[in-house]
């Protein structure tokens, strides 16, 4: 796994658009909405492939952006250091694997704790990686979209 370069996102824009098809609620990207969303910038987005050590072709990618908190009445800690669960696609590494590696890359960044959410396909990991469920429910209202209700599991849509 190393981190995304600009020369990766076209590949990788049209692999995360081939993955997010799979929901009922996802968005397309263009090859500079993918840019602009997810190349890395240091203290704002981290994205990461892993290419196939014989054909050097990307096959997974993963990604998390950063979302600082004060922290308020605290004379030791003024920040909290948070990482967010952004976009990912997985074709050869398992998610598991994929998801793990972010955990450890967000580590090793100073990032205080790591947070995603149920959708995409986050479930079928999140209780395996020890994630602790959070006490309030994410409810996305699309402004002038006729939409019906969509189940977590179905939402391949992130927003910051």
């Amino acid at each position: 796994i190393r981190p995304m370069k600009e020369s990766d996102c076209e590949v990788a824009c049209q692999m995360l658009n081939k993955n997010l098809s799979r929901f009922f609620l996802a968005p397309r990207l263009s090859l500079d909405e993918f840019k602009h969303w997810l190349l890395p910038r240091q203290g704002v987005v981290y994205s990461y492939v892993v290419e196939d050590q014989t054909t050097h072709e990307l096959t997974d990618m993963v990604s998390f952006y950063s979302l600082p908190s004060s922290i308020l009445g605290n004379d030791k800690h003024r920040t909290l250091r948070a990482a967010y669960s952004y976009y990912y696609f997985n074709n050869k590494t398992p998610l598991i694997t994929l998801m793990t590696d972010a955990l450890i890359l967000a580590k090793r960044l100073d990032f205080d704790v790591f947070n995603a959410l149920d959708i995409l396909d986050n479930e079928s990991v999140l209780k395996d990686l020890k994630f602790g469920i959070g006490d309030g429910h994410l409810q996305y209202y699309m402004y002038n979209w006729r939409c019906p209700s969509v189940k977590a599991h179905q939402v391949g849509l992130v927003l910051l």
